[in-house]
């Protein structure tokens, strides 16, 4: 099973975005190719505690009640809403993006469960590890496959 804090995991992970251009189009969505790396890479930061989230009452009770199925059921939907934080409607420099996405990647492998700092989500609640594991691997891969990789 694949796992953010595995070596191997995340080497796949880094392959498919190594495979990444700024000129690879999107299957869906409205973000491009250094758009989308951002992103991630915002999600990321919110283990890290480097990024907040301002989550209303009637979302963070939503996320609550999604968290097992979103965590550990299927697939992520294509066109989920977001977070405003993770709204990447800017240019954004794709190299940065990329190098920055792998940096926190390979971050997760190195520190293992070490390097998760924030143990309670500000939308998906009270998070365990594997929790945290799952979030973010369901996470970048489904934007992985947004851009056919």
């Amino acid at each position: 099973m694949n796992s953010i804090y595995n070596h191997n995991s995340i080497a796949l992970l880094i392959d498919r975005i190594e495979k990444i251009t700024p000129e690879t189009k999107a299957l869906w969505g409205k973000m491009n190719a250094a758009q989308m790396l951002q992103h991630c890479k915002l999600a990321t930061d919110v283990a890290f505690g480097k990024q907040d989230l301002k989550i209303n009452f009637l979302m963070k009770i939503l996320g609550r009640l999604l968290k097992k199925k979103v965590f550990y059921g299927g697939g992520l939907q294509k066109n989920t809403p977001t977070a405003k934080e993770f709204i990447v409607n800017y240019n954004v420099d794709f190299e940065k993006a990329k190098q920055d996405l792998i940096h926190n990647l390979n971050r997760f492998a190195n520190e293992g469960i070490a390097s998760i700092k924030v143990m309670n989500h500000p939308f998906w609640g009270k998070l365990t590890y594997e929790d945290w594991d799952a979030l973010l691997w369901k996470h970048t891969n489904h934007h992985l496959e947004q851009f056919g990789v």
